[in-house]
C-alpha cells in the first residue's frame, strides 16, 4: 500500500515528543509499505530546525527512513507568540502543505492519513483527496476544540462556530475516522458518526527501543551520572503548556521538601518558562528541568527514574484522553503516578501499574507518592504488571498492521 500521511508534529529523527508517527511509519515501511509524510518545519515550540530549512518554503527529506520520505513545509514562527499567532501558525501549514502535496509530491498513493490536532490539517486532506481522487482516513488524537475551550486557549464565539462546524465536516467526508481511546468513539457516535465509520488504533508502547537500550544500560549508574544518585525520582516526559498544568507538580514539590523526591520534567513548552521562574522564586532544590531529548535519551532517564508520571490540567475532555507517555513507562517497567482522571485512570488501574491521585490536588498527589516511597516491593511489581498488560494490548507492531488492514478494507 502507497500511504501519504499528513502531520503537522512529524519528529525529526533526534526529537523528543510524541513519536506515535515516527514509529508507525518505520513499521509500515518493514512490511514493505511506501510513505511518504508531509509535516511542519516547525514542531510546534517556535523553532525551526535545522538550518538547513532557512530561507525555504519546503523541504524534501528523501529516505528519511527507509522507503519514507518526508517534505517539510512552511509554518509560521508565530505559534507561541498569542492566540491569533497559534491559528495562524495551524493555516500557514494548510496553505503550504496544499502547495507541495499538490506540485511536489510526485509519487502516487492510494491512501491519505490525517492526523489531529490541529483540526484544520483535515483542510489539506480534502483537498488533495479531490485532487488525487483518493480517499482519506481521519484521526482524533485529541477532542479538539473541546480541549481548546475547557483549557482557555479557544475563546472567540465564531472560531468556535466554525470550528464545530468543520470537525462535523471533516467526519462525514472521512472513509474512517480513528480515535485514540473508547472514549473518542462514544464521543463521535453520540455526536451523529455511525458506529462502523469509527476504528480504534490507541497510542502504542515501544518495546524494542526500551528493550535495546536496556541491553548494556546501568540505570544506577546513569542515575549517579545526572547527579541523582540515592533520590526517589519521579519523571515528567512531554509538552510544558497549558494543558498539561505542570504547576501541579511544583506545588507538590514544596509539599515534599525534605524528603529523597525529586521531580524531573523533560520537554519544552508555552509554559516552561513561567514555571522555571516559580520553581526559582519557591527555592525548589527537589525539582530539575531538562531540555527535550531524543527517544532513546528520554528512555534512559524513564530507566533511571522509580516512577513516571502523567499529568494534565483538571476538565472533563481530558477524561477521554490517553496519556501517550504512560507507555513509554509501561514499556520501561516503571509504575506511573496519574494525576488524568478518566480513561487514562481506568487504563492505570485495570493493569494495576501505577498510583491514581486527583490533578491539581497537591495534597493527595504528595500523600500518594510518600505511600509509594512507604513500599518499593509494590512498585516493581507495579512496573512489572504494566509492562505485561502493555505487551498483551499495546504492542506498537501489532496495531501498525492492524491500521493498515483497516485502511485496506476501504479501497477494496
Amino acid at each position: 500500500m502507497r500511504i501519504l500521511l499528513i502531520h503537522q508534529y512529524f519528529l525529526e529523527k533526534n526529537d523528543g515528543g510524541g513519536s506515535r508517527f515516527n514509529e508507525m511509519t518505520k513499521s509500515w515501511a518493514a512490511e514493505g509499505h511506501e510513505v511518504t509524510v508531509i509535516a511542519g518545519m516547525f514542531l510546534g515550540v517556535g523553532e525551526k530546525k535545522p538550518e538547513r530549512y532557512n530561507g525555504k518554503y519546503y523541504f524534501e527529506d528523501k529516505g528519511f527512513y527507509k522507503d519514507v520520505d518526508v517534505f517539510r513545509t512552511h509554518v509560521s514562527g508565530s505559534y507561541n507568540v498569542n492566540f491569533l499567532g497559534r491559528l495562524w501558525a495551524y493555516f500557514s501549514f494548510v496553505f503550504s502543505s496544499i502547495y507541495v502535496g499538490l506540485f511536489k509530491v510526485k509519487r502516487k498513493h492510494d491512501i491519505i492519513l490525517v492526523t489531529s490536532p490541529p483540526l484544520f490539517v483535515g483542510i489539506t486532506a480534502y483537498v488533495l483527496s479531490i485532487f488525487k481522487r483518493i480517499p482519506f482516513v481521519f484521526e482524533v488524537r485529541d477532542l479538539w476544540p473541546e480541549s481548546a475551550i475547557d483549557t482557555g486557549v479557544l475563546q472567540s464565539k465564531v472560531i468556535i462556530k466554525f470550528a464545530y462546524w468543520f470537525e462535523a465536516f471533516m467526519y462525514k467526508k472521512a472513509k474512517l475516522i480513528n480515535v485514540l481511546t473508547p472514549a473518542f468513539r462514544t464521543k463521535l457516535i453520540n455526536k451523529g458518526v455511525t458506529e462502523e465509520k469509527v476504528i480504534f488504533i490507541p497510542n502504542a508502547a515501544d518495546f524494542s527501543l526500551a528493550e535495546a537500550i536496556q541491553n548494556d544500560f546501568n540505570e544506577l549508574d546513569f542515575k549517579k551520572e545526572i547527579g541523582l544518585e540515592g533520590k526517589f525520582v519521579i519523571t515528567y516526559v512531554g509538552a510544558h503548556g497549558v494543558a498539561n498544568h505542570l504547576i501541579q507538580l511544583l506545588d507538590t514539590a514544596e509539599l515534599l521538601r525534605g524528603t529523597n523526591v525529586v521531580f524531573q520534567l523533560i520537554g519544552s513548552g508555552m509554559e516552561k518558562q513561567m514555571l522555571i521562574e516559580e520553581k526559582e522564586k519557591r527555592q525548589l532544590d527537589n525539582v530539575i528541568f531538562r531540555d527535550p531529548v531524543a527517544k532513546a535519551e528520554v528512555f534512559k532517564y524513564i530507566l533511571a527514574s522509580d516512577m513516571g508520571t502523567s499529568v494534565l490540567k483538571k476538565v472533563d475532555t481530558f477524561k477521554t484522553i490517553y496519556s501517550n507517555k504512560t507507555f513509554d513507562y509501561m514499556s520501561c517497567k516503571k509504575p506511573t503516578l496519574l494525576a488524568i482522571d478518566g480513561v487514562s485512570r481506568e487504563l492505570v488501574e485495570e493493569a494495576d501499574c501505577g498510583i491514581y491521585v486527583e490533578p491539581e490536588n497537591p495534597e493527595e498527589i504528595a500523600s500518594g507518592i510518600r505511600s509509594a516511597l512507604s513500599n518499593q516491593a509494590r512498585l516493581i511489581e507495579m512496573g512489572q504488571n504494566g509492562y505485561v498488560h502493555a505487551t498483551k494490548h499495546f504492542d506498537r507492531s501489532v496495531l501498525a498492521k492492524k491500521y493498515v488492514t483497516y485502511m485496506e478494507s476501504i479501497l477494496k
